[in-house]
């Protein structure tokens, strides 16, 4: 409670309660105003001195912001250049490797830098730090760029090299389960009803009538027909210059124009043509050259089954065909 001042009046004898105004309170009211005016310019002065203005606070602290994202921004390039430099490490001594194609050339991969973009220097003359990392990052873009253009030649040829090794003839025709016989007897051999030599540019393999035949790698059928010589028979395109023939068969499970899979059943064992017994005969050519199946078959195989193979069919027999 504020204390009351009291005042004697001579008139009415007695002390009464005293309370400043008029011309009093004014300069009273003026000179504490004044001295409250004088205290807050001192105080804002010293702030202002030693710590400073509201402007230059908010200045300061968007200063500290923009410090820290600069220095995360460098060390997003730091990591993404040393990312590039794995990426690039694959690239060449990996992924090519593979391929059995060869590295890019450091005259390819600097093609990426440089480009059409401008900046002006002397915009950024009193902030070298600013402009050496502007071109930093501006030389990562383009180095990726070069990176994601190599990186989609790869996938194509990833592609057309799977594609190659899908249609190549790389499986027995025959399971090993069902066969009976293989005779290797491509080359000159005794015909066993024309009775005189002949070239035989295929391999026998001997297995009960109705044995389903797979075929070796991908294609298209481009024949599938009924052969004096060759009883029924089907021809695969494979593509990649090789083609397979498959002869005496007992009846046919694709038609012309089919495009089959590798391991796909295209027939069934038969006798029919110029045949004595029941058996298929298989031939591979490579750029329209035949050449022996045999060869193709070690990637069907573990090493000791595919040695196994070539002795059980190196035992002499009788031609079939």
């Amino acid at each position: 409670m504020a204390r009351i001042k009291y005042q004697y009046n001579p008139e009415t004898l007695r002390y009464e309660p005293w309370r400043l105004k008029g011309k009093s309170l004014r300069i009273r009211t003026l000179v504490l105003f004044s001295i409250s005016l004088v205290l807050a310019l001192g105080a804002y002065s010293v702030y202002t001195q030693y710590v400073g203005s509201i402007d230059e606070i908010i200045l300061k602290q968007r200063n500290h912001t923009l410090k820290v994202e600069w220095e995360l921004l460098q060390e997003r390039t730091r990591k993404a250049n040393a990312e590039l430099r794995t990426l690039i490490e694959k690239d060449d001594h990996n992924y090519r490797v593979i391929l059995d194609t060869d590295p890019l050339q450091p005259s390819e991969r600097q093609a990426g830098v440089g480009g059409s973009v401008k900046l002006d220097t002397e915009a950024f003359a009193e902030f070298p730090l600013v402009l050496d990392n502007y071109n930093s990052v501006l030389q990562l873009k383009r180095q990726l760029d070069v990176e994601v253009q190599s990186y989609d030649k790869l996938k194509a040829m990833i592609e057309e090299k799977l594609e190659a090794w899908a249609s190549r003839p790389a499986i027995q025709p025959i399971s090993n389960k069902e066969l009976s016989k293989l005779h290797l007897t491509y080359g000159s051999r005794f015909h066993p009803i024309f009775h005189k030599y002949m070239s035989h540019k295929g391999l026998d393999f001997a297995a009960p009538k109705g044995t389903p035949v797979y075929a070796t790698g991908d294609g298209k059928v481009d024949k599938a027909y009924f052969s004096g010589s060759y009883g029924n028979v089907v021809y695969i395109n494979h593509h990649y210059s090789f083609e397979t023939r498959y002869a005496h068969l007992s009846a046919f499970a694709v038609k012309e124009g089919e495009t089959v899979k590798r391991g796909q059943v295209i027939g069934y064992v038969g006798n029919t043509g110029n045949s004595v017994a029941s058996h298929l005969h298989y031939e591979v050519l490579f750029k329209g050259e035949h050449v022996n199946p045999i060869n193709f078959f070690q990637r069907d195989l573990s090493n000791k089954e595919y040695q196994k193979l070539i002795e059980i069919g190196s035992q002499q027999e009788h031609p079939l065909d």
